[in-house]
Order: structure tokens, then sequence, then C-alpha cells
């Protein structure tokens, strides 16, 4: 049987991004969010999410940074450091999207 190897020449790189693991625990913490339900929001695993948090740098694909952020309601610059955290990024907010909760 053979094999070929075809690659995908109009695919562009994956872009990675370097996010400050101690701003993500932080938010995370402040937002009273455990690590369970935000690893589950973000399609990661508890372990993964831990080691993430745990690690001096983590570098991740965009899309996985921008479900985290999105999943923290934080802007992605926030997370990779290139934005200050804000007050309103270290208070809790509500995650329900059905209205029931204000």
């Amino acid at each position: 049987m053979r094999r070929y190897n075809i690659t995908h020449q109009d695919q562009p790189p994956i872009t990675t991004l370097t996010i400050d693991p101690q701003r993500l625990k932080t938010v995370r913490k402040s937002r009273k969010l455990g690590r369970p339900k935000l690893a589950k929001l973000v399609s990661l695993t508890e372990r993964q999410l831990t080691k993430l948090e745990t690690v001096k740098t983590a570098t991740l694909p965009e899309p996985a940074v921008l479900r985290l952020a999105t999943a923290l309601q934080i802007p992605t610059q926030a997370l990779t450091g290139e934005l200050p955290l804000i007050e309103d990024d270290l208070k809790p907010k509500s995650t329900c999207t059905s209205g029931c909760c204000g």
C-alpha cells in the first residue's frame, strides 16, 4: 500500500500565543470559576488546565487562548500580558447564558 504525504500549502501556519499562567489563575479564581468548569468550557482536561496554571510560561494555539479569554470574559491581550488586568477583570461575573441569574 502506498502512502502519500500531502501538504496543504494554502493553509497558514498555526499561530501560537504565550500567556501568563499567574494571570490565568488569578482571573479564574476572581471569577469564582473552578478548574473543572473552566476546563469543560474551553475543551481542555482539568489536568491540562492545572499544568497551564503552574508552568512558568505557557504557549498555546491562538484558538485555545481565545477560548480561555472568552470563557473568562476578558480580552486575549490581558492573558498574554499585552494589556494590564483592570479592576473589572478581577470581579466575579455570571456565566449564566439563560438569563435566570440576572
